[in-house]
């Protein structure tokens, strides 16, 4: 898994749970549900452990938790099942759909996923959570002219916590339909919001680079070496930014660093071979 999917199924949940929290905040908080979500589950036990107490809405927000912890975990089944029951017990509840929505976009079930992420819309569409799911969907999807409209619906929710997330991946959007003005505009809006954001700073970071503005793409890859430990990725743009300024010694380090850490990368058989671009 790439290190841009990482983030955004990172991110994804992260919402996720963000918008469970405001639900949860509606009503009765339910007791804890203590078992291991690591383990090969019998989704008929998991259900005989919450029972069938409570309103149809808190077992199926309870169903969804579950859900996203093993989508998670990369237990897909188990998650789909869990989301089933989630469904039967509220079929109104819009979180259950956009979990549905995302163990079908990783499991590449295309129809389902967008099936799943318009019914959410459907039941809230303001919803910023199931909005910046969809708009990368869509861009996934070869739709990137679609996914604008999603996230900036996600990012005008006064209630949405992390914005600077959808800033991203509308800005990695944007330079696949090159785009690149616009693609700047959305990274520096996220990189305002949060100016640690890693997938914002890299890809910022590579988009100075190929635009020529070297000086700024040496500053925002050396914050992102500095917040996180440096990968293959990282030390080769930082290596190329360095030759192309000139600096034979930062460039003769960062070369050091590759060789030293990373010896079976394509980046370190490009350094080897002499392909910088």
């Amino acid at each position: 898994m790439g290190t841009l999917s990482l983030h955004w199924k990172q991110s994804a949940l992260a919402a996720l749970a963000f918008s469970l929290a405001l639900i949860a905040g509606c009503g009765t908080q339910p007791a804890a549900v203590d078992f291991p979500l690591n383990r090969q589950a019998d989704p008929a036990e998991d259900s005989a452990v919450i029972g069938e107490l409570g309103p149809p809405r808190e077992r199926a927000r309870i169903h969804t938790e579950l859900a996203a912890a093993y989508f998670e975990r990369g237990n897909m089944g188990v998650a789909l099942e869990e989301l089933r029951v989630a469904i039967a017990a509220d079929a109104t509840y819009a979180p259950a759909y956009n979990v549905l929505g995302l163990v079908h976009m990783d499991l590449q079930e295309n129809p389902q996923a967008q099936q799943s992420f318009e019914r959410a819309l459907r039941l809230n569409p303001t919803d910023p959570d199931s909005n910046h799911n969809y708009g990368w969907f869509l861009c996934q999807t070869d739709r990137e002219e679609q996914s604008f409209r999603y996230f900036l619906t996600a990012i005008k929710n006064p209630l949405y916590s992390t914005p600077f997330k959808s800033y991203t991946l509308a800005g990695v959007c944007a330079l696949r339909k090159n785009r690149d003005k616009e693609a700047l505009d959305y990274f520096d809006r996220a990189l305002r919001l949060d100016r640690d954001y890693l997938p914002a700073l890299i890809n910022m970071a590579r988009l100075r680079y190929r635009r020529g503005e070297l000086a700024e793409a040496r500053d925002v890859i050396g914050r992102y070496n500095k917040l996180v430990e440096a990968t293959p990725e990282s030390l080769w743009l930082a290596l190329r930014i360095e030759r192309r300024l000139g600096d034979k010694n930062a460039e003769s380090g960062l070369a050091s660093q590759l060789r030293r850490r990373f010896p079976g990368t394509r980046e370190y058989q490009d350094l080897q071979r002499g392909q910088f671009e």
